[in-house]
């Protein structure tokens, strides 16, 4: 089943538990995943990625502004959307990826961080966050 029709039917059971702030989040997700299908955009894990990374920056503006409400809320709409993404790589399985990639790109020094980072995204899958990547990559070539 698709991303956005496990959404849908979540929205419909969180409405009949009456969790008006699941149901709130899951409708703004909803609607950023058919925002995404209407213009041809059909990576959904993309779209949440996106949606959560939003949601973790604000998170963290609210929080140095001293807005310790809407950081939370801003935190539980990115714990929602964790929920329908798959899980994170560790640090372990990150660090192999990269010692894979810098095996097999050649790597040697920051010059060639790009041609490791691309490498280690892809062999990710979405799994993990590319300022993590980047920061690896970097003590791995540094």
């Amino acid at each position: 089943m698709q991303i956005a029709e496990r959404i849908k039917t979540d929205v419909t059971t969180a409405m009949k538990a009456g969790d008006r702030d699941r149901v709130g989040a899951l409708r703004l997700v909803l609607s950023e995943l058919q925002k995404a299908a209407k213009d041809g955009d059909a990576d959904e894990q993309a779209v949440l990625r996106r949606e959560r990374k939003r949601r973790r920056e604000s998170e963290t503006a609210y929080r140095e502004a001293g807005r310790r409400e809407l950081a939370e809320g801003e935190a539980y709409e990115a714990g929602v959307i964790d929920a329908y993404l798959p899980a994170e790589l560790g640090d372990a399985e990150l660090e192999a990826l990269v010692a894979q990639a810098v095996a097999e790109t050649g790597a040697e020094g920051p010059r060639d961080m790009g041609k490791a980072i691309k490498h280690v995204m892809a062999a990710a899958g979405g799994r993990a966050d590319g300022k993590r990547v980047s920061t690896k990559v970097k003590e791995a070539l540094g």
